[in-house]
């Protein structure tokens, strides 16, 4: 495996990252600040997390890869309008400017400075019984849908 470098702690919480599903032809991107780098089952993985009201939602469910993308500073603008607009009212990716890149059965974008191309391996839905309860006051309170937890199998690093 490729070595990659980047701050496993702030490249989520702080840089923000895009998670995306789907083919060339028909996908979904959205920003995540929720994830993690590590290894599983002796097998290096990315996990990120979806919440099931969300478009990208749907294209997780149906494909076996997906993408997790980390870009330059200057692209935090363009992730924050990602991460607040649903692909399903139109075509986000080109009102911000990114250029998608087919690798090969997933989707990446041409600004990122590096990519990870997973496979999935393991999906798990929250269960609000077993979250802290100040998680569930602070992020799911007024009906919010509890995340799904994805962890892929890293298979590329595009950087």
């Amino acid at each position: 495996m490729e070595r990659f470098d980047v701050d496993a702690f702030g490249a989520f919480d702080r840089d923000w990252a895009l998670v995306t599903a789907g083919t060339a032809e028909h996908f979904n991107t959205m920003t995540i600040s929720w994830g993690g780098l590590g290894t599983l089952w002796s097998v290096p993985v990315a996990t990120v997390y979806v919440k099931k009201n969300r478009y990208t939602h749907d294209f997780m469910e149906a494909n076996q890869l997906f993408t997790v993308s980390f870009f330059p500073p200057e692209y935090k603008k363009a992730l924050g309008y990602l991460g607040s607009h649903s692909g399903r009212d139109g075509d986000k990716v080109s009102a911000v400017g990114l250029t998608p890149v087919d690798l090969d059965g997933a989707v990446g974008f041409a600004q990122a400075r590096a990519t990870l191309v997973c496979r999935k391996i393991y999906a798990h839905d929250f269960v609000l019984a077993d979250v802290p309860a100040q998680a569930v006051k602070d992020y799911y309170d007024g009906g919010e849908p509890p995340h799904t937890m994805y962890i892929g199998q890293v298979e590329r690093i595009i950087q």
